[in-house]
């Protein structure tokens, strides 16, 4: 049973799809179907990168399931070990995820975009203000990405930001013409998983770690973060040095 989410593979890319016509908005079974497939992510070694999109070419989701909120679901259900749409909170998941923003995506769609590490394309609202809703993640996490006015003036007015502006304020990475944010997706994601694989959730772990963390402790922390200890006793970084001293490819093996 899919629960409105298609999950596929592509050798250690793993693809997800909200699909719940019409505009693929997120209920309380699709959100626990969610949370189970990034655990799974997490926890599966054979895949390193995931990618995330919407059903379609009009939206990516426009997030809680208003219709079935209507029916009784309520705001503070147990959406999930993380959270709504099982990125708004996931534990230790060091992974990287992108975003194939395919079309709109407001309310809680726009909360699982702020929970991926990279976003092709944009068009975003969060208009939790029209209907009484409090966007807890997007209130927590919009502040930490963007400007203090800019972000209190979207969230107070639930406007719309198209994807320009969304590039100019580093909520988008890159802006794409219709219909290719997934191949531009699946390109990034090639290119990462191609990579070093012991060197992605190192830089995971850190950058969550010290998010609001003085310098100089985040130096300390560095020293104490597992993930990060690996990557410097590991044979790839042997390999790493090994390969541009004799002005080759690196190969990796994540050890």
């Amino acid at each position: 049973m899919s629960d409105g989410v298609i999950v596929t593979k592509a050798g250690d890319i793993l693809e997800v799809t909200i699909d719940r016509p019409k505009a693929n908005a997120i209920d309380l079974a699709a959100s626990r179907r969610l949370n189970e497939i990034f655990t799974s992510f997490r926890d599966d070694v054979s895949l390193k990168i995931a990618i995330i999109t919407g059903a379609g070419d009009r939206f990516f989701s426009p997030g809680w399931d208003l219709k079935a909120a209507a029916a009784g679901e309520k705001s503070d259900e147990d959406w999930g070990v993380g959270g709504f749409g099982g990125l708004n909170h996931p534990r230790n998941l060091n992974k990287p995820i992108i975003s194939a923003v395919n079309g709109i995506a407001c309310g809680g769609g726009f909360e699982v975009v702020l929970g991926t590490d990279i976003i092709v394309n944009a068009k975003f609202a969060l208009p939790e203000i029209n209907v009484g809703v409090l966007p807890d993640a997007g209130t927590v996490k919009l502040r930490r990405r963007i400007p203090y006015h800019v972000a209190v003036e979207f969230l107070l007015t639930g406007r719309w930001m198209d994807a320009t502006e969304a590039k100019h304020w580093g909520l988008a990475n890159h802006v794409v013409p219709k219909g290719q944010s997934m191949a531009k997706a699946r390109e990034i994601a090639r290119q990462l998983a191609d990579g070093p694989p012991l060197l992605f959730p190192a830089i995971k772990q850190l950058l969550r770690h010290t998010e609001m963390v003085p310098e100089h402790e985040a130096f300390e922390l560095h020293d104490s973060l597992d993930l990060v200890q690996q990557v410097i006793r590991s044979e790839d970084l042997k390999e790493g040095t090994r390969a541009f001293a004799e002005k080759r490819k690196p190969r990796w093996t994540g050890r």
